[in-house]
């Protein structure tokens, strides 16, 4: 049983040039037929979809439930299956959200839906977004519009004291690292 490419592409929620790379780096099974349709092989095909929504800090975490319902009504009117809503409250920045972390590591879906790219993450999107493809998962964006400003003026102040703490902490890591440079130099096992 199969399904041409651009059929499977509108029904994940991608767009056909994702599926065509995603069908060249041989993560889509399935047949070329000589008139150069692709069939994509549909007998066991993971269709979750996981809805994840993010705000900067606990003062709009009323914005959290409704950013959410928001994003499960567009997935609905689509027709996707949801297995997952996450729901996280911090920085754009952080990487080392619990939540998203996890979320990542799971392997019941296909896809996952923000509102903004800036609800995932502030930075990095496009990595994401690439290792996601590589996995045969991707992102779908609703609202490609920028947000508000008043969450992107949080989020730059996470990266000024962020970057502010790396600053200070700078000295002491170098002189750890050229503490352990030398305990290896001097052919210690152990770097302290």
């Amino acid at each position: 049983m199969g399904m041409k490419l651009s059929d499977y592409a509108k029904q994940h929620g991608i767009s056909y040039r994702t599926a065509h790379r995603m069908w060249k780096r041989g993560e889509l099974k399935g047949r070329q037929l000589s008139t150069g349709t692709i069939l994509i092989d549909t007998s066991s095909p993971v269709e979750g979809v996981i809805i994840y929504a993010r705000v900067s800090s606990a003062e709009n975490k009323s914005n959290l439930d409704s950013q959410a319902l928001r994003v499960e009504r567009y997935c609905i009117a689509r027709g996707y299956k949801i297995v997952g809503i996450v729901k996280e409250v911090g920085s754009g920045v952080n990487d080392s959200r619990k939540k998203l972390v996890k979320m990542l590591q799971r392997d019941d879906y296909h896809l996952i839906v923000c509102e903004h790219k800036e609800r995932l993450t502030r930075v990095g999107f496009n990595y994401i977004k690439v290792l996601l493809n590589q996995a045969g998962k991707d992102v779908e964006v609703i609202n490609k519009a920028r947000e508000e400003k008043e969450d992107l003026m949080q989020d730059f102040i996470s990266i000024i004291t962020s970057f502010c703490a790396r600053i200070y902490g700078m000295r002491r890591q170098k002189r750890k690292t050229e503490c352990i440079i030398k305990c290896l130099e001097n052919g210690e096992n152990e770097a302290g």
